[in-house]
């Protein structure tokens, strides 16, 4: 009797996987003309027929009407349970009671001033108080926040240079947009991966300011400081990474970032877009228990309204009254204010946060005994409300790990979950988001949906 080799199984799920995505795909587009139409009429005035680039699909993507609870409805009227999140933003759930009546409260006292209010005082020392810093200011999104922490770094150093992570992205200006997926051919070598650029129409001398490491590194990491710390303004990372799935920190990778920050006086920026409130109430500068110099807060900040803030030692935000410029017309806005506030105070409370362990733990288990029992090669992480299931049998340390996932799986997995009434975000490099209104039943049928998926990859 012949014994399949890996290798050989590997190649069977693929091929299989393939012809579930063929199989899927038709029957998503013949359920979503809806959806078809609106991209035609909206490809007219938005390229690619979306409002964000990162919401792009092919042959184009599904849009949403309306959300309530943990589920959300398409423009062909079909309800699906809401595993996206909104990219992780709605960590409370759509239309939260709560949320509905503070933004109503707010709106009834005017939605905008352009003047800071007691509201927006109180949510930034709540804010503070979580992530332990001294001091704050509020941006508008994610790349707002990495942009103006970047700044302040480049202002306390007085050195140009930004060190990021291989594989990470923090925003779509200049100073970051460079190796955030990039492909082999322009990745260059481990020990000194490549600056390669993710976009036109940047500065064409931009890359010389941004040197690359890869993650769970420490070793290159210090040898990169030893070479070009006196040029270095910042590190910045995502303490796990978020952009491939999720890598977590290897133990002592974080302590050891931290110190030699410290030694060569390097401003040390965690990006917390997307953990900040939702893997801890302090995000992972709670979970993990490192301090950086500036934390970056988005997304998951204002119960699904736009918002965000940056943060840390007080020597470096007071650059903002030496000099350092910090603006926003919408910065701390009374509306987002209010959300914010009363999220942090009355939602994303201790008993909330052992409410999703407790719920990201039945997901996680019933995902990882579906893999085992039909030997998929893919593993889970579970970080709470953040969580994925990565087609790679064993935990990643860095992009170049995320090189080796397989994709096609991911590719048939996504149509075959939409069809079944469960949303997810459109990327195999992207993950789940429970909220604060997913419950046991919606676990079990988002664990059951996949459970059948596996075994039928598996034949």
């Amino acid at each position: 009797m012949t014994v399949a080799t890996p290798q050989a199984t590997t190649d069977r799920l693929i091929a299989r996987a393939k012809q579930i995505r063929e199989q899927e795909m038709e029957r998503l587009l013949a359920r979503t003309r809806q959806s078809a139409l609106l991209f035609e009429r909206a490809s007219r005035i938005l390229p690619f027929g979306v409002v964000s680039s990162f919401q792009k699909m092919q042959p184009y993507p599904i849009y949403l009407t309306h959300g309530k609870g943990s589920h959300v409805w398409d423009q062909d009227g079909h309800e699906y349970l809401d595993f996206h999140g909104g990219f992780g933003a709605m960590v409370v759930g759509h239309a939260h009671p709560v949320i509905v009546d503070a933004i109503a409260r707010a709106a009834s006292r005017g939605t905008h001033f352009a003047v800071t209010t007691e509201r927006a005082v109180e949510w930034g020392e709540e804010i503070c108080r979580r992530f332990k810093l001294e001091m704050l200011r509020f941006a508008n999104s994610g790349t707002e926040a990495t942009m103006d922490a970047i700044r302040v770094a480049r202002a306390a150093t007085g050195r140009d240079v930004v060190c990021k992570i291989e594989g990470s992205y923090h925003g779509h200006h200049d100073a970051v947009m460079f190796s955030v997926l990039p492909n082999a051919d322009v990745m260059g070598g481990r020990e000194r991966p490549a600056t390669a650029p993710v976009s036109k129409g940047m500065t064409k001398d931009a890359a010389k300011h941004v040197c690359v490491v890869p993650f769970n590194d420490a070793a290159l990491l210090e040898r990169t400081f030893a070479e070009r710390g006196h040029e270095i303004a910042c590190l910045i990372m995502e303490p796990a990474m978020m952009n491939i799935g999720i890598v977590l920190p290897e133990p002592g990778y974080l302590p050891r970032a931290r110190e030699l920050c410290t030694k060569y006086g390097v401003v040390l920026i965690y990006d917390e877009v997307k953990t900040g409130f939702t893997i801890a109430a302090g995000g992972a500068t709670e979970r993990f228990g490192v301090q950086p110099d500036l934390v970056c807060l988005a997304k998951a900040i204002a119960g699904g309204l736009p918002a965000a803030a940056f943060g840390g030692r007080a020597d470096l935000m007071s650059l903002i009254t030496q000099g350092v410029s910090q603006m926003g017309t919408y910065n701390g806005n009374p509306l987002v204010a209010e959300v914010g506030l009363v999220m942090l105070r009355q939602l994303l409370t201790p008993d909330a946060y052992r409410s999703l362990a407790t719920l990201a733990a039945r997901l996680v288990a019933g995902c990882q005994r579906a893999i085992d029992t039909y030997g998929i090669p893919a593993h889970t992480v579970n970080l709470d409300a953040k969580g994925c299931v990565s087609y790679r049998p064993t935990p990643l340390r860095n992009y170049r790990d995320f090189l080796d996932t397989k994709p096609d799986l991911f590719a048939a997995s996504y149509p075959w979950l939409l069809n079944r009434g469960i949303f997810m975000t459109p990327g195999a490099e992207e993950q789940w988001t429970l909220s604060l209104q997913h419950g046991d039943a919606d676990v079990d049928r988002y664990v059951a949906v996949f459970t059948e998926f596996c075994k039928t990859l598996a034949g």
